[in-house]
C-alpha cells in the first residue's frame, strides 16, 4: 500500500526544508518515492536541486484550451489520455525519487471537468509508489478540491513560537471542517533551541497537538541555503538530519 504524507505550515516555518529532508531520508532508505510540490510558490524543486521543471498547471491550461476549441478534425479526442500523457511527461526522474510539480493556480473559467480527470489520473499515479511526500500550501487548497483524495499523515510544520502553534491548531480545525480523508495529524516544531524546547513541549500538550519531532536550529541548513546547495546534500550527521531519522521512525517506517 502507498503511504501518502502531506506537509503544510505557514510561510517561513521551513516546511519545504522539512519535506526535502524527509524525501532525502526515505529515498536513501530505498523507498520508491514520488515528491509532489503542491505549493504555488514552487520552492521544493530548487531545495532538492532540480531546476527548470514543468508543472501540472501547464498541462491543465493546455487541456482547458483544447476543450474550448472546435475540433472538426478530431471530435472524439480522448481528453483523459491527453492529460495523462502530459502529466507523465512532466514527472522529473531524479536519483532516488520522482518529482511532480502541481504549479500555479487556475486561470479564469471553470476547471471542474479538468480537475475531475486529474483526480482519476493522480489516484492511479500515486499507487505506483511506496511513499508519496506532498509539500502543500498552508491553505490546504489541494485537499479542499480533493485533487489528492486520501492522505495518511498530515504533518504541520511550525516555528518555535506560540503563534506558530496556534496556526497548527487552526489547520487541524480546518481539516476537520473539510471532511477530508486525512488519517493522522502530526506537528513538527522547527528551528528549536535549548532555551525554548521545554516550553514548546508544554504548549503542544496544552493544545492537544501530536508533536512527533523538534528539529533544532541547524546552522548547516542556513549555510547551504545561502550558498545555493540542495538540502539533498546535507551531511548525515547534521543535527536536522539526525532528528528527521527519529521522526521517520515515529511515523512507523
Amino acid at each position: 500500500m502507498t503511504r501518502v504524507i502531506a506537509i503544510t505550515g505557514k510561510g517561513g516555518t521551513g516546511k519545504t526544508a522539512v519535506a526535502a529532508l524527509l524525501i532525502r531520508y526515505l529515498s536513501k532508505k530505498g523507498k520508491f518515492l514520488l515528491a509532489i510540490d503542491a505549493d504555488a510558490d514552487t520552492n521544493l524543486p530548487e531545495t532538492l536541486g532540480c531546476e527548470d521543471v514543468k508543472s501540472v498547471g501547464d498541462a491543465k491550461e493546455y487541456l482547458q484550451a483544447e476543450i474550448t476549441k472546435p475540433r472538426p478534425d478530431n471530435p472524439d479526442m480522448n481528453k483523459e489520455s491527453v492529460l495523462k500523457s502530459k502529466v507523465y511527461e512532466i514527472i522529473e526522474e531524479m536519483p532516488g525519487y520522482d518529482l511532480l510539480v502541481m504549479g500555479r493556480p487556475e486561470g479564469s473559467g471553470c476547471y471542474c471537468y479538468v480537475n475531475n480527470l486529474l483526480r482519476g489520473i493522480m489516484d492511479k499515479l500515486i499507487m505506483n509508489y511506496d511513499v508519496v511526500i506532498i509539500d502543500a500550501e498552508a491553505g490546504l487548497e489541494h485537499f479542499s478540491r480533493k485533487i489528492i483524495r486520501d492522505i495518511d499523515d498530515l504533518i504541520v510544520v511550525t516555528d518555535a513560537s506560540r503563534r506558530g502553534f496556534r496556526t497548527a491548531e487552526r489547520i487541524r480545525e480546518l481539516v476537520d471542517e473539510l471532511d477530508s480523508n486525512i488519517g493522522r495529524i502530526h506537528v513538527i516544531a522547527n528551528k528549536v533551541t535549548d532555551a525554548n524546547q521545554e516550553e514548546l513541549i508544554k504548549l503542544a500538550e496544552d493544545l492537544k497537538l501530536n508533536m512527533i519531532g523538534m528539529i533544532p536550529l541547524d546552522p548547516k541548513i542556513e549555510e547551504m541555503d545561502i550558498k545555493g546547495i540542495p538540502l539533498f546534500e546535507i551531511p548525515d550527521d547534521s543535527i536536522a538530519a539526525v532528528e528527521i531519522e527519529s521522526i521517520v521512525k515515529k511515523l512507523g517506517f
